[in-house]
């Protein structure tokens, strides 16, 4: 009893310091946009930052900072990796992991630098728990399902833990595994149709004008 006591106060106290954070970080908001406006175009400042890169900290459970990968480092989970990558998360995270595309840029707050320390410095565990569970009032969506084993995004830890080397092959190899875009899904099914005989569309070429 006495020790569940002593638990049930430390959770207690846990609850608090992420209660009062949250209410330091609801009024430093309240007095940025009112100071700043609704803008996403601006970066957070150092104290939003800290606020937010703690109050996340303290809202990962510490079992999940704990959890250790359950998948083996190879070559082949890291290219399985850099496939899903490329196709889930550069969108936002760039190939290289920088954040520099236009959908990052766009976000409040941006995407992080996935190459520097701030996100290298954090355990398996929770890089796997942001990934699997999203992060609440950011861009970051939850990706796996409740309840289910989610081996693909222990996977993308090893390739974020890749990304401060990723090579500028293994980029270019990545950009042919992106989505395409509208323009380009229909300029495919323009030489599909084309080579299989319907001419009333050719389609198109650099540089060349259809007469």
């Amino acid at each position: 009893m006495h020790v569940n006591g002593k638990v049930g106060m430390g959770k207690t106290k846990i609850a608090i310091v992420v209660l009062t954070i949250a209410i330091a970080v609801a009024i430093l908001s309240a007095w940025l946009i009112i100071g700043r406006g609704f803008s996403a175009r601006q970066e957070p400042t150092a104290v939003e930052a800290f606020v937010a890169r703690r109050v996340r900290s303290l809202a990962t459970p510490r079992a999940a900072k704990e959890a250790q990968n359950p998948v083996a480092a190879s070559q082949e989970v890291l290219t399985d990796a850099m496939a899903h990558f490329a196709d889930h998360c550069a969108f936002c995270h760039a190939n290289d992991g920088s954040g520099d595309t236009p959908i990052g840029k766009g976000l409040y707050p941006k995407p992080p630098d996935l190459r520097k320390s701030e996100t290298q410095e954090l355990t398996d565990g929770e890089l796997f728990y942001m990934i699997h569970n999203g992060i609440r009032l950011t861009g970051m969506p939850a990706f796996g399902e409740e309840g289910k084993e989610d081996l693909d995004s222990w996977k993308l830890v090893h390739f974020i833990r890749h990304l401060p080397n990723i090579t500028p092959e293994e980029i270019e190899t990545m950009k042919s595994m992106n989505p395409k875009t509208p323009d380009e899904l229909k300029e495919e099914e323009t030489i599909r149709r084309f080579l299989e005989g319907d001419d009333s569309q050719p389609p198109s070429i650099p540089g060349h004008k259809h007469d």
